[in-house]
């Protein structure tokens, strides 16, 4: 090692030390003795290169950390050492919001040395460019008009030119309940039930109190031999609109469907048949019905009992005759 190369390595301590003593002046100052003595080392570009960063000052980041890898490359410097300024000033970029930018130089970084935290940014810095992709392409108007013609399609039972359309809406305006619910119907007429569940949960999980939501969740369900699963999703209907026909009468027909075993532990799995069989008094009175029928008439004159009869009427549990 030569009298400079020694003295430029002294001065890169030094600027290590003030680095991380947050006086980026002074390291700046260091790293600059360094590169005089020692033009031909990567290492201390590429540190002056990182003060850059933290001050924020993306632009001479970038300038300096090109010229570390054209003077690692001028020197043959390990390709580790190459691929670090590399990546700075892909860094640099996604600090500036330049997302196309960024990805390019971390991309030539990793063609240098595959380093897992650059790896890592890579593939945020492609997730980034494709969620503002998808932001860009929204369009509301343009979606609505994409949803009236898979309406269109649907009434005329094109079904797959109704589903075209229906994604195209969803691509405008991903967050539309009734578009999911639409393309739903759709998958469920081409008897593609597990498509057609994925769309109808989309739905509610957008708009929790949607009922036509639950109804196509239910008829999948239905279609699926589901039946414990579409009952549930019908008694989700009722929850928000108690008067809905087609709830009412897909509850029953699941009701009617299922084995006395399955009643049961569907009933037992409710917290509110559970509190009712888990008081004494009810039990009792359960006990009394048993043996005297005729003491029900009494038992139902007191509105309170009366409603937790009536819960475990609604559950299957207990049958009148």
């Amino acid at each position: 090692m030569s009298t400079a190369e020694a003295q430029a390595l002294a001065e890169k301590e030094k600027g290590n030390a003030a680095y991380k003593a947050k006086k980026f002046e002074e390291a700046l100052s260091h790293y600059g003795k360094a590169i005089e003595l020692d033009p031909n080392n990567i290492i201390y570009y590429t540190n002056k290169a990182a003060v850059y960063f933290e001050q924020g000052r993306y632009d001479l980041c970038i300038e300096t950390c090109q010229k570390a890898v054209d003077v690692g490359r001028e020197n043959q410097a390990d390709y580790k050492l190459i691929a670090k300024p590399l990546a700075r000033i892909g860094n640099a970029y996604l600090k500036q919001d330049d997302l196309d930018n960024a990805l390019l130089f971390l991309n030539k970084s990793m063609s240098e040395f595959r380093d897992s935290t650059v790896i890592k940014k890579t593939h945020e810095v492609q997730k980034l460019i494709k969620e503002k992709e998808l932001r860009a392409y929204i369009n509301p108007e343009l979606a609505l008009e994409e949803k009236q013609k898979g309406n269109s399609f649907f009434t005329q039972g094109k079904f797959p030119q109704a589903i075209a359309a229906y994604t195209e809406s969803l691509k405008r305006n991903p967050e539309d309940a009734k578009v999911f619910s639409n393309r739903s119907a759709c998958y469920a007429k081409l008897m593609e039930f597990p498509l057609a569940l994925r769309d109808a949960d989309e739905c509610i999980k957008i708009d929790p109190t949607f009922v036509k939501g639950y109804l196509r969740k239910a008829t999948c369900h239905l279609a699926m031999k589901e039946t414990s699963k579409a009952e549930q999703a019908y008694q989700k209907a009722l929850e928000f609109d108690p008067k809905c026909q087609e709830a009412i009468d897909g509850y029953r027909k699941c009701a009617m469907s299922e084995s006395p075993e399955d009643v049961r532990n569907r009933a037992m799995n409710d917290p509110e048949v559970q509190s009712i069989l888990g008081d004494p008094a009810m039990r009792m009175i359960l006990e009394q019905m048993q043996k005297e029928p005729a003491a029900l008439k009494e038992h139902l004159q007191n509105p309170a009992i009366a409603s937790k009869i009536q819960k475990l009427i609604e559950s299957g549990l207990i049958a009148l005759r």
